[in-house]
């Protein structure tokens, strides 16, 4: 039996545009950012999986001798990786013995699960009795398998595929899975963590099903409306239809679709040209998002509101709420001056991370060359 440690890590990510779209079938931006999740494991004899997780003062043990695993709780996401990896033909004989260290925000918007789930299966596919190396592309498709559909859950692809795959995606799901990555030559981001406790599922109750229900309510009275496809310049007439909160989320929602087209935009034109993005467009794109979104969806918070008003008072380019919503992180691009912008933050109230786009999991030899922060 090979005994030799495995190590791997996996970045968290923010997204950039497209926030509260990608289970509305709309396309969204996101980028791996520095703060990274890591886990260093190795096989033992005996059937066990034991995972020490000293960030947070806890331990995940359970034995491998009856397989599939049943789940203790949910989001059982150490077992369901097993199960998920189980039905793709791997087999575990041996036991796992391992740690978790990490530096990404936990429950604050930033793909902690995802980051870490990304990481447990690269491990198990690399220490299973018949082991393989897996893509960044299969690591995110068994993850969304093990995070979401095991479980039911609400929720895109965004987090599997930004934290696997690493640089900046553009992922669409509709009509089918559709994935395109950039290695922009973006500066410096500063993450501020409010250290309020997101509010998931009030907000997704909220924006995500209200968003639906009038998706729906409007293509009754007109098949030819689309998220996609209709101009926000011709909504104008469901005004008299729709209620005044119900009008401004639609209003928003076409709004954060065309700014994100504006985004890939600019990004296709750097890559094409292979030079530096326009910072300021960016940073301006960033800030019309945010307005949007504390606006029309309402998953802002006070004290991110008064984190990203300083940080662009201490030179930020731009920034918007990042995840969710109703607490957890922002992020404000910063190319020039990232310190003084992470003091700002800090200084309203945030834990602040001065973080750059990271390159996605990865694991020995290739983890000497990940820059940790």
């Amino acid at each position: 039996m090979n005994n030799q440690a495995i190590t791997v890590s996996t970045p968290g990510r923010i997204c950039l545009f497209g926030e509260h779209q990608d289970y509305l079938g709309l396309p969204v931006i996101a980028a791996a950012i520095s703060c990274r999740i890591q886990l260093t494991a190795e096989r033992t004899s005996q059937p066990i999986v034991q995972l020490d997780l000293p960030d947070i003062g806890s331990q995940a043990r359970f034995s491998l001798t009856e397989l599939p695993l049943a789940y203790t709780h949910d989001r059982d996401y150490f077992r369901s990786a097993i199960n998920v990896l189980l039905r793709k033909g791997f087999h575990f004989g041996s036991g796992i013995d391992g740690e978790v260290s990490g530096e990404i925000p936990i429950n604050a918007g930033t793909s902690s699960s995802s980051a870490l789930l990304i990481t447990w299966l690269n491990v198990l596919s690399q220490l299973a009795e018949n082991p393989q190396v897996l893509t960044p592309m299969q690591l995110a498709e068994l993850a969304y398998e093990a995070e979401i559909l095991e479980f039911g859950e609400p929720g895109g692809m965004m987090d599997h595929y930004s934290t696997a795959v690493g640089g900046v995606i553009y992922l669409e799901s509709q009509p089918a899975i559709h994935l395109d990555t950039y290695q922009p030559k973006l500066g410096t981001f500063v993450l501020g963590n409010s250290q309020e406790p997101k509010d998931t599922i009030g907000i997704l109750g909220r924006v995500k099903y209200g968003m639906l229900r009038i998706a729906k309510q409007l293509a009754t009275l007109n098949p030819e409306f689309s998220l996609h496809t209709t101009p926000i310049s011709s909504i104008s007439t469901y005004k008299d239809v729709l209620t005044k909160d119900d009008y401004i989320l639609l209003k928003g929602t076409l709004s954060n679709r065309d700014i994100l087209r504006e985004a890939l935009a600019l990004f296709q034109t750097s890559a094409n040209a292979d030079s530096p993005l326009d910072d300021v467009k960016l940073g301006q794109l960033l800030t019309d998002h945010h307005a949007n979104l504390r606006d029309a969806q309402r998953i802002s918070t006070p004290k991110i509101d008064r984190m990203l008003d300083a940080a662009l008072s201490a030179g930020a380019l731009g920034g918007k709420i990042n995840g969710s919503g109703g607490g957890g992180c922002m992020f404000a691009y910063a190319p020039n001056n990232p310190e003084t912008v992470a003091e700002a933050i800090e200084r309203a109230g945030g834990r602040a991370y001065i973080v750059t786009v990271a390159e996605g999991t990865v694991s020995q030899p290739e983890l000497a060359k990940v820059s940790m922060r």
